[in-house]
């Protein structure tokens, strides 16, 4: 290893372990902190987001960014320095102080938004808000003046790298020309199939119970991970300790059940990411939208078919018996339901990308200074019917405070959600290609080679190419949203 790259490798070794703890002590705010500790976690993470910040943006590893790149560096080496470069670029932009600031706005605003979602506070969560909104537009205008790009692009290439507003309105531009008539379509289709809705109540214990066979059905490694309860389900931690969160409600199982089958996603590709190269950038995942094209493989692609739904049917009936509502052919139709609603993260696929896209417009103009944060309210109503025929007037628990993202700045993350879908059903496809055998052996419950694909074509690179390369490595082509709209009329129509 060579001299400036070795002091940049032991650097963000170093940055790495930081970021072990901040997940974990972000993980633990959300789901097992007593209220009262808010207020000193806050300043904990700040303190640690500062620290970070000076490490990576010291003098010393700019020139060694420099040196290095006139160094012998393999392949993966020389990966790892483009990846160790952009995060350089990216924290060198921001100074401290906004660091800071940032951080502990974002955890003011989240923390209070746990309580006040529950009691329709729109008026005191926006006032948390518009602080947020302040410094993540101060660090939009930072970026955007450096890369000579629009502020929202600037947020958008955080988390999906390369990706620009230009060609996200393409794809949704598109989405939105055929999308609508084919929810119209499904939603009058599956009028004339009857439903029941099954009896609860269902045991929260039960629900952890058939939650964790499910997990281990889908490969999760319980000694690098484990399951706990929050008010917005994710997965948090790091691979060698993969912390994901479901919520529960009583009277249905089904949310909890996928919302665990589409956090196992993000875990499997966290716990399966190269551990030679753990500590360094390299071994990252490679953007949210891979990310999510893991999640949504795995609660869409798998999860809803028929195969897997199947399969997993009888650990249903073994935690909550059989009843009415809970034979298979019902329980298939009712993952498979078609029912435009208001809360995102318990969308049906067709659904969903009206969700996206309607986040997507508000926060770029938000972020852009075409709005403010006062106007959010009505332009989500507004959309909410437009797209999906739903009135969310006053409603502000069930409409634009239902998510987690905006309170810490995550402003650019929500696209990446319809991106991972049209990922996952390219990857998919492909998968099937390579496996002739694999919906038998979803069937069977053996998800042996689809896992072994997924490992082979994604989970074991890491950061190692850019997105485009990474998902034509893996099927021949870029993104192809073809292959998103033939899944959704093969399965719906």
């Amino acid at each position: 290893m060579t001299i400036a790259y070795k002091k940049l490798h032991d650097t963000f070794a170093r940055l790495s372990r930081f970021g072990h703890l901040s997940a974990i002590a972000g993980w633990d705010a959300a789901a097992m902190m007593p209220p009262q500790g808010g207020q000193a976690r806050s300043e904990a993470l700040a303190e640690l987001s500062v620290l970070t910040h000076q490490i990576l943006t010291a003098k010393q590893v700019g020139e060694w960014l420099e040196q290095a790149g006139g160094e012998q560096l393999n392949d993966v080496e020389q990966a790892n320095l483009r990846e160790m470069r952009r995060h350089y670029q990216q924290a060198a932009l921001l100074p401290e102080s906004l660091v800071q600031a940032k951080s502990l706005a974002g955890a003011r605003c989240e923390q209070a938004w746990r309580i006040q979602r529950k009691s329709n506070d729109w008026e005191g969560f926006s006032d948390n808000l518009k602080e947020v909104v302040k410094l993540s537009r101060e660090e939009a205008k930072l970026r955007a003046e450096a890369a000579g790009i629009s502020r929202y692009d600037a947020l958008l290439d955080l988390y999906e790298p390369g990706m620009t507003s230009q060609k996200l309105d393409a794809l949704f531009g598109d989405l939105k020309t055929w999308l609508p008539d084919l929810l119209q379509t499904v939603v009058e289709k599956q009028k004339t199939e009857s439903r029941i809705a099954p009896q609860g109540p269902f045991d929260i214990e039960k629900q952890r119970q058939l939650g964790l066979k499910v997990m281990d059905r889908l490969g999760f490694n319980f000694d690098a991970g484990r399951l706990d309860v929050s008010a917005h389900p994710f997965c948090g931690g790091v691979p060698q300790d993969v912390r994901i969160t479901t919520r529960y409600n009583e009277n249905e199982f089904l949310s909890a059940m996928m919302g665990v089958i589409h956090e196992t996603g993000h875990a499997r590709y966290e716990q399966n990411l190269p551990k030679e190269w753990l500590g360094q950038p390299v071994s990252n995942a490679r953007s949210m939208g891979v990310h999510e094209s893991q999640s949504l493989l795995f609660e869409m692609q798998l999860g809803c078919s028929e195969p897997f739904l199947k399969s997993v049917y009888p650990l249903v009936i073994e935690q909550f018996g059989q009843r009415p509502g809970l034979d298979e052919s019902n329980f298939i139709k009712l993952n498979q339901r078609v029912q435009p609603g208001f809360i995102r993260v318990d969308a049906d696929e067709l659904s969903y990308p009206a969700h996206v896209i309607l986040r997507y417009e508000i926060e770029k103009a938000l972020m852009e200074g075409e709005i403010e944060v006062d106007d959010i309210p009505a332009l989500w109503n507004s959309k909410m019917k437009e797209y999906l025929g739903i009135d969310t007037v006053g409603n502000y628990r069930d409409g634009c405070m239902q998510d987690i993202h905006w309170t810490d700045g995550g402003f650019g993350y929500f696209p990446t959600y319809t991106l991972g879908a049209m990922y996952a059903a390219q990857l998919f496809q492909f998968a099937n290609k390579a496996i002739p055998t694999l919906q038998e052996d979803i069937a069977r419950g053996d998800l042996t080679a689809l896992f072994q694909w997924l490992q082979q074509n994604i989970w074991q690179h890491g950061s190692r190419f850019s997105t485009d390369q990474l998902i034509k490595n893996a099927t021949g082509e870029t993104l192809n949203p073809g292959f998103f709209r033939a899944h959704l009329e093969n399965r719906y129509l």
